[in-house]
């Protein structure tokens, strides 16, 4: 590959590939981050302006992903796919964030998700395998519906969604605030609670929907940024699906969770925030290295303060690169870069057992971008606020990180409560009872106080014991 990174047939005006970790690549992969470069150029970053201006939602750019047969990205080789690994999933996420659309990035990492919980089941499923097979052929996009309108960032906790066997196999309904593609997927990855389900939150299912079988409000979606991802809300209102639509055994959603949803949308996801963030980097440079000030025969680029703006970009942004391949690094070495075969065995777990990792590098990009957004729009001035440029698009689309769930608040009190108090402080599924502070409170009651508490919590449990049968212990998450 020549070291000349082009761009419509030209040197490209941004950092060039001395600032990019070839080394993690192969020969292959190489080849195709330079062809998808080109189709960002030509295909890609055109449409990108119209879906911001008018929230479009970027199917042609699906389009475009699927005649290289990226939809099909995981999907093995014998299914018609590309059979890649972790590592190029991040690299091709963070190729699109920077060089095409950022809206398209983060639903292209919503379909990598949606299809790594097919492929995570698709064994003995002929139903999933034959979706898999048709994903590039026939543009085929995938998403995950995974969120709560009662529990907001909390999304692993679905308290609006239930699924009942039915004769015909299961009827599903799912509500969800936030999903991405909704209403233009052409199939769901939706998570509920299980059938049977009997008040232990940690029990859930997950299923396949098509799009015929939802409900969505696209009218309604219009955002700060990432305007072209239609992260509406979604309705399964009692959907009746054969049974061959429940993705993996009944009770499977947290293995779902652990193994592949949260892995695989933290990693992609971060290489999103960390693509957004050169794309904003590489835009700058182009125009402080071209901007004059004729008074003092200065470019922009000359000044000191300019050069450390970009010094301290490039490097913390690297840092975050460099995280973020490092775990689709591991999540290769634990997988034989990728190979479902492993997965036939329903108890072969290997990415989840990192799961506190992958929290950390969704944070530090998240945090990352929205600091490299507002330094490039400072290197670039008054000229960086106007929409010519694209530095504003590119700083909008980053500022979704920090709130794009699981949000950064929760994440750094996941891994600080982890490190301090160990995992059972994370309570998931809200079952386990902090004695310190019910103890302290308690204790400020006086004595009427405390006989009312104890005449209200025998009263509640009488009434649990004739009306609610005791629930399961929780599984063990992680």
């Amino acid at each position: 590959m020549s070291k000349a990174k082009q761009w419509n047939g030209a040197e490209y005006g941004g950092l060039g590939y001395e600032f990019d970790p070839q080394w993690l690549l192969t020969p292959a992969q190489q080849v195709l981050q330079a062809q998808l470069i080109e189709v960002c150029a030509t295909t890609l970053r055109p449409n990108a302006v119209d879906s911001d201006r008018n929230l479009v939602y970027p199917r042609k750019n699906f389009e475009a992903l699927a005649a290289l047969r990226l939809l099909g990205l995981f999907v093995p080789k014998d299914w018609g796919g590309l059979g890649e690994d972790h590592t190029c999933a991040a690299m091709v996420v963070e190729t699109i964030a920077r060089y095409g659309c950022p809206s398209t990035a983060m639903c292209y990492t919503m379909h990598l998700g949606a299809t790594a919980a097919a492929l995570f089941r698709s064994h003995h499923n002929p139903e999933l395998q034959q979706l898999l097979q048709r994903l590039d052929a026939e543009v085929l996009i995938g998403t995950l519906s995974y969120s709560d309108p009662e529990t907001g960032s909390h999304f692993w906790y679905p308290v609006s969604s239930r699924a009942e066997a039915v004769d015909a196999g299961w009827q599903v309904s799912k509500k969800a605030s936030w999903t991405t593609s909704a209403g233009f997927a052409d199939w769901y990855i939706v998570q509920t609670t299980s059938p049977e389900f009997a008040g232990n939150y940690a029990d859930l299912s997950c299923f396949l929907i098509y799009a015929d079988e939802v409900k969505a409000e696209p009218h309604k979606w219009d955002a700060l940024g990432l305007r072209g991802n239609q992260s509406g809300t979604l309705l399964v209102d009692g959907v009746s699906v054969p049974r061959s639509r429940m993705v993996g055994p009944t009770g499977d959603g947290i293995a779902s969770n652990d193994e592949i949803v949260d892995p695989f949308f933290l990693l992609c996801s971060s290489a999103c925030w960390n693509g957004i963030a050169l794309g904003a980097i590489d835009i700058a440079k182009q125009h402080v290295t071209r901007k004059k000030h004729v008074d003092v025969g200065m470019r922009v680029a000359d000044y000191p303060t300019i050069q450390d703006y970009f010094g301290e970009a490039i490097i913390e942004t690297n840092a975050c690169r460099s995280f973020t391949f490092s775990m689709g690094k591991l999540m290769d070495d634990l997988t034989d870069h990728c190979d479902w075969s492993i997965h036939s065995d329903l108890a072969a777990l290997p990415r989840s057992v990192y799961l506190p990792w992958y929290w950390q590098i969704k944070f530090a990009a998240a945090k990352n971008v929205a600091q490299v957004g507002d330094k490039m729009l400072h290197a670039c001035g008054g000229s960086g606020f106007k929409k010519d440029m694209e530095i504003e698009r590119y700083l909008r689309d980053g500022k979704a990180g920090w709130v794009m769930g699981p949000t950064n608040e929760v994440l750094r009190q996941f891994v600080g409560k982890l490190a301090l108090l160990g995992f059972g402080a994370l309570d998931y599924w809200n079952q386990n009872v902090n004695e310190r502070v019910l103890h302290n409170e308690v204790k400020k009651l006086d004595v009427e106080g405390k006989r009312r508490l104890a005449a209200q919590l025998l009263a509640e449990v009488e009434q649990a014991e004739v009306v609610e049968p005791p629930l399961r212990a929780p599984a063990v998450v992680g």
